[in-house]
């Protein structure tokens, strides 16, 4: 029996990875670093520790990894109205809220941004809690940001659903035994999902009224 939802919130329920991407060249600018030739998903769900390691090479030598990304998340959140709403994400959301259905985000993002994203789409308050890379280790594809998030909800892995919609997300929640749904609008395929969905809504059926 389901009895909980973890959502991702990047591509899965806000159309934020560009902004990502330009959040991430603007902060880098500061310190007239050109990352330019990057492709725009060049780091599509991928934990901004694993970021920051990944581009180190082409930083500044004295540039600590905080001053980076306040840089980063301070570009991201003042375009926030630049992201817009995964469709049937804040219906989805809603109709689970009325049935009594506990919910929680686990994201790669820092708290700032995450706080951001589901403010703007005015769901902030039909969340339980969050868990941010702030609030974790290590990010996804490990499998310790859903594990916390079991923890946290006093609920069993196998009895949460959690709705992604990257590899790297579905590896996360699968080694951390939970319900997995795979949610990719374009029809493609995920590894190993419990469910895969093209509509947000469908997910509605895993949580009958």
């Amino acid at each position: 029996m389901h009895r909980a939802i973890a959502w991702d919130i990047d591509g899965t329920l806000i159309d934020s990875e560009p902004l990502h991407h330009r959040s991430l060249l603007a902060g880098c600018r500061n310190w007239n670093v050109d990352l330019d030739d990057l492709p725009d998903q060049a780091f599509r769900g991928i934990h901004m520790g694993d970021v920051w390691t990944m581009l180190r090479p082409r930083l500044p030598a004295g540039l600590d990894q905080p001053e980076w990304l306040a840089a980063i998340n301070a570009h991201y959140v003042a375009n926030r109205a630049d992201a817009t709403a995964i469709p049937e994400a804040i219906e989805t959301i809603r109709a689970l809220a009325d049935r009594g259905i506990p919910q929680i985000c686990v994201s790669n993002s820092g708290r700032q941004v995450v706080n951001a994203n589901l403010d703007s789409l005015g769901v902030l308050d039909l969340m339980s809690f969050t868990i941010s890379l702030d609030d974790v280790s290590v990010g996804k594809p490990d499998p310790t940001p859903y594990r916390e998030a079991c923890r946290q909800l006093a609920i069993a892995p196998g009895s949460v659903v959690a709705v992604e919609d990257s590899r790297t997300g579905t590896e996360s929640a699968r080694a951390a035994g939970l319900f997995v749904v795979g949610y990719l609008p374009s029809g493609g395929l995920f590894g190993d999902v419990d469910l895969s969905t093209n509509r947000l809504s469908s997910i509605l059926d895993l949580f009958p009224g």
